[in-house]
This record gives structure tokens, C-alpha cells and sequence, in this order.
């Protein structure tokens, strides 16, 4: 039997700021006495990506490559000291403190890649591990946008028009989409409020509109040569679907809202040397029943989170 009964790690919170900080408890119960014992708690956090490549893809053969990249962003350590170096039998209480780096990115998971934050409690001896816990917890990530990129890179209404062709391609008729955010810059667990107006000089029907909000991520890592790859990736977070009245109408308006997570990777404010950028769009798309053709509007979305000033 072991020495050690248990070993837990207790945490007030659910999800962390960046730069904020963590405030524990390591919790260990013996069975019996434990003599010149080696107790201490990590807080480890870290990034990794992979992904396969076809290589030359355009001669007879190819070879998949991996891609991969990895990066560390927090690995602090408290080693507890232990009055007359031994522990008896029950229940003994290590308080622990660390404090987060105020600029590390989101937890995320993809497909591709990971961004993890745990903290992991151990007790040993000189020879032995007698007792070891993992306990991943919940960053939010922090970022700084000024307002001159915001308004210079970021519109709050775009405007798209395109000539659809009808009764065998014999007409053709304009529709208009404008779509517009309630606001610049948005916050994990927000809702996004965005406003939808079409102008439809065809005379006809429309089937429904359909809003969808993508994460847009551009992964780097190297390749066995240490050649640097890229990858993009869209993936949609929400999608909601609006189905129009049938009879033409020359304008149609449509205002609703979509909800984001509490927490989220933030929008990468310019090109850096990280494992990955992110960002974020919102995409209006209009469907006919009469024609194969869509008509499109896309928007990038800001997610910004900032720290709270302490004390």
C-alpha cells in the first residue's frame, strides 16, 4: 500500500484572465509517515501543432510531410518546505500562488493544434514517486487593439451587389446586401449584434438568408527540412438561418444577434511569431429558389479582452 492516500488540487475558479492570479490549494493525505518528502506544485502551460502535406504535388508521386511547432508559455514551479522534514499520517494543506504572464494566448483545440494550461501536483522521495495529479484549467487570453487599426482594418458595414440572370438568361437584375455590426469590438461572451439589409431589384422571391460566423486561423510550423509551412483554416462556430417571406419584396431587413463563447482565442492584432494567428468573420449568405447563384456578404469580427488593472 502506499503512503499516500490522496492527492488533490482545489482552485476557486473556472477560467483564469492572463496576467491574473491563481490562488490554490494541494491537499495530501497519508496513510502513514512519510520522511524526507519532496512535495511541490507546476503550473505548466503550452502550444503544439501538426499536420500532414502532400510534397510535390505537382511531379508523378508525392510524400505526406509533417508539419509541426510547439511553444512554452508558462512553467513555474513552488517546492513546499516541510518543517522537520517529515510528514505524518492525515491530512495535510499546501497553499500555492502564481501569477499568469499577462500575454499568453486563449486555451484552444483544434484539429491541428492545442493550447493547454494546467497545474500538476507531486509528491516523492528521493527514489520514488508516491503520488502525481494533473488539473488543466481555463486561460482567457488578453489583447491590445488601437483604435486607428480598428477603424483603418475593420469596417462596421460592408456592401455587396451583383447582377442575377433569370427566365433562361434572358434577364438580369441587381441584389443588394449590406450587412452592418451594432459595434466595433466585441468581448468573449458577447453577443454580436449585426443587421442585415437587402435591396432585390429581380422582382422575385428569396428563399432564405443564412449567418454564419468563422473562426479563421492561419497555423505555422516547419516541415523535417525546417522549411516553414503555413495552413488556414476556417471552421464555423454559429450558424443561424432566417427563411424569408415568399412574395418579393423590394427591401428586406433582418436584424439578430449571435452569441460568442466566454472564453475564446482573441483576434491576433498583427502578424507575429507565435504557433498561430486567429481571427474572426461573419458571413451573410443569400439564397434564391429560382437560380443556382448566392449572394454573399462577409465582415471580419474584433475580439478583444482586456486585463483588469489590479489593486
Amino acid at each position: 500500500m502506499s503512503v499516500v492516500k490522496s492527492i488533490e488540487l482545489v482552485v476557486p475558479k473556472e477560467v483564469y484572465l492572463a496576467g491574473s492570479d491563481i490562488d490554490g490549494q494541494l491537499v495530501l493525505t497519508l496513510h502513514s509517515t512519510l520522511v524526507d518528502p519532496l512535495v511541490k506544485v507546476e503550473l505548466i502551460g503550452r502550444g503544439y501543432l501538426e499536420w500532414i502535406e502532400e510534397t510535390n504535388v505537382e511531379k508523378d508521386y508525392s510524400q505526406p510531410g509533417t508539419c509541426v511547432n510547439k511553444a512554452d508559455y508558462v512553467h513555474k514551479t513552488k517546492t513546499f518546505k516541510i518543517e522537520r522534514n517529515w510528514l505524518g499520517p492525515g491530512v495535510h494543506t499546501f497553499d500555492f500562488h502564481f501569477v499568469l504572464p499577462p500575454r499568453i494566448p486563449s486555451t484552444f483545440t483544434s484539429r491541428v493544434g492545442r493550447i493547454c494550461y494546467f497545474l500538476q501536483a507531486l509528491c516523492a522521495t528521493r527514489e520514488l514517486i508516491l503520488g502525481k495529479l494533473k488539473k488543466y484549467i481555463m486561460v482567457q487570453g488578453t489583447s491590445v487593439f488601437s483604435q486607428d487599426t480598428v477603424e483603418s482594418e475593420y469596417p462596421l458595414v460592408v456592401e455587396v451587389r451583383k447582377a442575377l440572370l433569370y427566365n433562361c438568361c434572358f434577364h438580369s437584375s441587381p441584389i443588394t446586401v449590406r450587412l452592418s455590426l451594432d459595434k466595433s469590438i466585441y468581448a468573449p461572451g458577447d453577443d454580436i449584434g449585426f443587421t442585415m439589409e437587402i435591396t432585390n431589384e429581380t422582382g422575385k422571391s428569396i428563399k432564405k438568408v443564412v449567418f454564419a460566423l468563422h473562426s479563421v486561423v492561419l497555423y505555422k510550423a516547419f516541415n523535417l527540412r525546417a522549411e516553414r509551412r503555413t495552413l488556414e483554416q476556417r471552421e464555423e462556430m454559429v450558424r443561424l438561418e432566417s427563411h424569408v417571406a415568399n412574395n418579393p419584396c423590394e427591401v428586406t431587413k433582418i436584424h439578430s444577434i449571435i452569441s460568442l463563447p466566454k472564453v475564446m482565442p482573441v483576434s491576433s492584432c498583427c502578424k507575429s511569431d507565435d504557433i498561430m494567428d486567429i481571427g474572426y468573420e461573419l458571413t451573410a449568405t443569400v439564397h434564391f429558389p429560382w437560380c443556382m447563384s448566392t449572394v454573399a456578404a462577409k465582415i471580419p469580427i474584433i475580439i478583444r479582452n482586456v486585463a483588469e488593472p489590479k489593486g
